[in-house]
């Protein structure tokens, strides 16, 4: 894994450090490769088909809010998303739709979410490096995005997004335009996450695992941070090891990884997500 570049170079020996403690392993262990785009798109498929049930598992499902999409690896400009008013806890592999640029469905029969299509649109089109997004009305994402404040870094996980995650100060709440959206997008940067003010999480990454896990990890982060100011003023790791944490657990790969064992769980308990 890379050192992640915005580490300062008086502090990139403790960070090279961590990661070369993982090195060995992560050599072996990282996101499959396919021989045919076919079978990538399959693959992504089943990964966002299994992302919300992991998301359902986890009481993310609330009503008809929250995406998770999929870039094709085809036709790149469009993506993979749910259908607007399924549940969760429902969602198979041939339920997914697939969406254009111009918002239209054009696999699929069910309709598309505007503020899906609104707010993952303009993600998609700003980072050709983003793969997957995801968003849900988490409890705690929801109760932290009313706070007006980044998550500091109090416990190893929430190392990951130090100096990695934006808060977007804005109140319209409701995105239906590509104006809107593309404020997100730009607010959003090249960070892996953004707490959106008074809405919740929202999360990308380079496979739909890691987009997936980031969002969970996120909304235990806010959790925490709740738990630990509820009783006084939290501890926070300093700077140096909060950003050679981030070099080993906030990569991609990381990301990617710490979202196998959902998958395999996930899986075994609903073998009909595939169908």
């Amino acid at each position: 894994m890379d050192v992640v570049k915005s580490i300062p170079d008086t502090e990139c020996g403790l960070a090279i450090g961590k990661q070369q403690a993982y090195e060995p392993f992560f050599k072996r262990r990282g996101p499959p490769r396919f021989e045919t785009l076919e079978q990538e798109r399959q693959h992504r498929k089943e990964r966002l088909a299994a992302g919300f049930r992991i998301f359902a598992e986890l009481g993310f499902s609330e009503g008809v809010a929250g995406h998770i999409t999929a870039r094709d690896p085809e036709f790149t400009e469009t993506f993979w998303v749910n259908p607007f008013g399924m549940h969760f806890a429902h969602i198979t592999v041939s339920d997914l739709i697939r969406v254009d640029c111009s918002g239209d469905v054009i696999e699929g029969t069910m309709p598309v979410n505007v503020a899906a299509f609104a707010i993952h649109h303009q993600i998609h089109a700003a980072r050709p490096d983003v793969v997957a997004a995801a968003h849900a009305h988490s409890i705690y994402g929801k109760a932290w995005s009313a706070v007006g404040r980044l998550l500091d870094p109090i416990t190893q996980d929430a190392c990951a997004f130090y100096e990695d995650h934006i808060f977007f100060n804005d109140t319209r709440v409701l995105v239906t335009e590509a104006s809107e959206a593309a404020r997100i997008a730009g607010g959003l940067g090249a960070h892996k996450a953004a707490i959106l003010r008074n809405h919740g999480l929202l999360t990308v990454g380079e496979t739909v695992d890691e987009a997936v896990w980031w969002f969970i990890s996120m909304e235990r982060c806010c959790q925490a941070q709740f738990l630990a100011e509820s009783v006084g003023t939290p501890l926070q790791v300093d700077p140096a090891n909060a950003r050679a944490a981030r070099a080993v657990n906030g990569t991609p790969t990381a990301g990617w990884f710490q979202c196998q064992p959902l998958w395999q769980r996930i899986l075994r308990q609903h073998p009909d997500l595939l169908e």
